[in-house]
């Protein structure tokens, strides 16, 4: 009897992670499906603001990857068929892959999100007016705008959960705000963070962002949603419209298109368990990471925590060693800088989903060695996934 054939949609943390982990199976042979030819790092990104990060630590190929021996296809997927076990994918122009299709016998769905603006009036006419820290691009252009503007109002929104990386909003104000104190124009400019939420995200951490916030002087707008962008201004749910020179606005969260079309759920994957993490309708279709419909917040550590369920789940069923895994992590949220020196300062958290309700501990006082812990926290997982010999 041959090996079995893995097909992963998706090549960061969570979709490497599950590869890696089912790797240990001598039953199985396995691909991973990814759009780009490298893997650029999230958690880190607004330090890219602030000149404390750079592109060449947080970018990483997957030449070693598939030197371990997983075979990585780049392009887009273009749609699923459960019933056939077909996957269909739109040719990369920058590597070898063509308009194919790829047979599986086990399939596990781990792209990621969409920003989607669609249901934001004026969005199609003025979304290159928005830039934010989720995607590199987007992140250079905030990043000019910052440096480089001499008065005005920066906005930041944050939409209602659940959305990749709850604490990137905040974080974006923070800098921002360290940024202008700086350059010396931080009185020159208003910085307003709209959200969606009654609180800030991580809600654990509302309490003392909020605060800071008022000592920095950052504007706080909660239980408000932006449904519609101008020139120069955003509009509200309740008629209220806000001015804005620099826009920083995170677009709702939603899973790739074909996850609908392929009949596996609305704006996320359906799952039947957080433990079991088969769709309901097929027993040979895994989700995991941003794009599964989970009881959690949407980050690095939950999507490696469910890739790796996932992973045990299957190799219960072909055979091989299961790892021991939990649903808790300690993570960490910058705090910018009252004073303006490019030494960003950091809070530390932590969430137990194993006790109910689930169990939050928090250190209120930031501190700048908590940015160090958590760069470190996030070069292991680049190193430890993406790079064989460490």
């Amino acid at each position: 009897m041959g090996k079995k054939e893995v097909l992963v949609i998706g090549g960061g943390i969570a979709g490497i992670s599950f590869a890696k982990a089912i790797k240990s199976s001598e039953n199985l042979n396995v691909t991973v499906v990814t759009k780009d030819p490298f893997y650029i790092s999230g958690p880190s990104r607004p330090l890219l603001l602030t000149n404390e990060q750079s592109y060449h630590r947080i970018i990483r190929g997957y030449e070693e990857v598939g030197q371990s021996g997983i075979n990585v296809v780049f392009g887009l997927v273009s749609s699923i068929d459960p019933g056939e076990r077909v996957v269909k994918i739109s040719e990369n122009p920058t590597k070898h892959s063509a308009k194919r299709e790829i047979k599986y016998d086990y399939l596990a769905i781990a792209p990621g999100v969409v920003f989607d603006g669609s249901k934001i009036e004026g969005y199609q006419k003025y979304w290159w007016k928005n830039s934010n820290v989720y995607e590199p691009g987007r992140v250079d252009v905030l990043k000019r705008k910052l440096w480089t503007q001499e008065k005005g109002v920066a906005v930041v929104y944050a939409p209602k959960s659940p959305y990749r990386c709850a604490p990137a909003p905040a974080e974006t104000a923070f800098a921002i705000h360290t940024v202008l104190s700086h350059r010396g124009k931080r009185g020159n400019f208003r910085i307003i963070h709209i959200d969606g939420n009654e609180k800030v995200q991580p809600p654990l951490l509302h309490d003392i962002i909020k605060e800071r916030y008022e000592k920095a002087g950052i504007e706080l707008i909660t239980n408000k949603e932006i449904v519609g962008i101008g020139e120069s201004e955003v509009i509200l749910n309740d008629g209220e419209k806000v001015p804005y020179t620099l826009l920083a606005m995170l677009e709702p969260n939603r899973a790739p298109a074909f996850i609908k079309e392929a009949g596996l759920g609305e704006a996320w994957v359906e799952v039947r368990d957080p433990k079991d993490l088969r769709t309901p309708k097929y027993d040979d279709i895994y989700a995991f990471g941003d794009a599964a419909k989970l009881p959690f917040p949407k980050n690095q550590e939950i999507a490696y925590e469910s890739s790796i369920f996932a992973a045990n789940k299957l190799l219960e069923e072909v055979g091989g060693e299961a790892y021991s895994i939990t649903y808790s992590f300690v993570g960490w949220a910058y705090v910018g800088n009252l004073e303006g020196e490019l030494r960003t300062e950091s809070l530390q958290f932590g969430l137990n989903f194993n006790t109910s309700p689930p169990k939050g501990s928090k250190d209120a006082t930031p501190k700048n060695d908590y940015t160090s812990q958590k760069d470190s926290w996030e070069q292991s997982y680049l190193n430890r996934l993406y790079h064989n010999a460490i």
